[in-house]
């Protein structure tokens, strides 16, 4: 380690691109991420930047004092305690834009999946079945003439928005402020959007206001027709009751990208045949993930080159460095 080059800590695993480029300018400091921080009192000090793709919380930035800048591998940074970083002048950045279009795509695809099956119509042919048992059974939903919600219109829900466009299905959305500019129906709580429509997209953040926001009252209004598509956070899903409700038919069909508890699904799940499931792939191809490791890379060079991070989280300041 040279004590001429800044220090930068890695806790856990990273993609190994973040490493890479970093590796060029700083002291890469790699601990582990089991039983809090465990770096010598010396080190520690020298430790001006961090490199994250996880959790990040209160105790971690308490044991390094100089830290500066915080850079998140993800859009969703609630690991990161930002409002503690906030209140010691840190500045936390994520990676937003660069994965919108790869998660709109596994939304509509996911949701393509949902209605048509076409994974156990795959299958279905792999297993000979299509020889030995004839056609694969007719799925019992299609895209015609659906009624789209989309829960969170953010970067990534306005995309998904406009994959939609060429389907010709309905399209609405809830946020907490309507968006006049768009040509889609604003409903101004989650209810009445599920009460409206057959289909509900969620692409909501982790936040105090989203906790279990998939409810059974909002599942029951989606009906027996309905369809919820999730892959935003699992943490605003309500599972005993998605479970239920997909169990009884009160709610038709899912597909499910984020769960409350990854990498544990409930077994609930397991067991339906009309849910459809993904581990967490949405933004996991090549492309988008070197993109995403970049901006991780770009926000620790701006910010110890020009004091100017590229994607700055709007709760941490920004100032020029002391």
């Amino acid at each position: 380690m040279s004590d001429s080059r800044i220090a930068v800590l890695v806790p856990g695993k990273i993609h190994p691109r973040v490493l890479e480029r970093l590796g060029k300018q700083f002291d890469i400091v790699s601990v582990e991420r089991d039983g809090g921080p465990k770096v010598d009192a010396e080190t520690a000090a020298r430790i001006r930047g961090v490199a994250v793709a996880g959790s990040f919380d209160a105790g971690w930035i308490d044991a390094f004092p100089n830290v500066e800048v915080i850079a998140n591998f993800g859009v969703g940074y609630d690991g990161v305690d930002v409002k503690h970083a906030a209140s010691k002048g840190i500045v936390v950045t994520n990676t937003p834009d660069v994965l919108n279009d790869e998660v709109a795509d596994t939304a509509i695809a996911l949701l393509l999946n949902t209605l048509r099956q076409f994974p156990k119509a795959e299958t279905w042919l792999r297993e000979g079945r299509w020889v030995k048992e004839g056609a694969f059974p007719l799925s019992p939903f299609s895209m015609r003439g659906r009624r789209i919600g989309i829960n969170g219109l953010g970067r990534i829900g306005l995309e998904i928005a406009r994959r939609l466009e060429p389907f010709k299905v309905k399209i609405g959305y809830h946020t907490r402020t309507p968006r006049d500019s768009l040509p889609y129906d604003y409903y101004p709580t989650l209810l009445e959007m599920a009460q409206s429509v057959d289909t509900l997209i969620s692409i909501v953040p982790k936040t105090p206001e989203t906790h279990k926001v998939i409810n059974a009252d909002i599942l029951s209004a989606l009906g027996p027709q309905g369809v919820f598509i999730n892959v935003g956070r699992g943490w605003s899903v309500d599972d005993d009751a998605l479970i239920t409700a997909l169990g009884n038919g009160t709610l038709g069909a899912a597909g499910l990208d984020v769960f409350y508890d990854e990498p544990n699904v409930p077994a609930g799940y397991l067991s339906l045949t009309n849910v459809s499931l993904l581990p967490h792939v949405a933004s996991a191809s090549v492309p988008t993930r070197d993109a995403m490791a970049d901006l991780v890379a770009d926000n620790v060079i701006e910010w110890f080159a020009k004091g100017e991070p590229v994607t700055p989280v709007p709760e941490t300041p920004v100032k020029p460095r002391g």
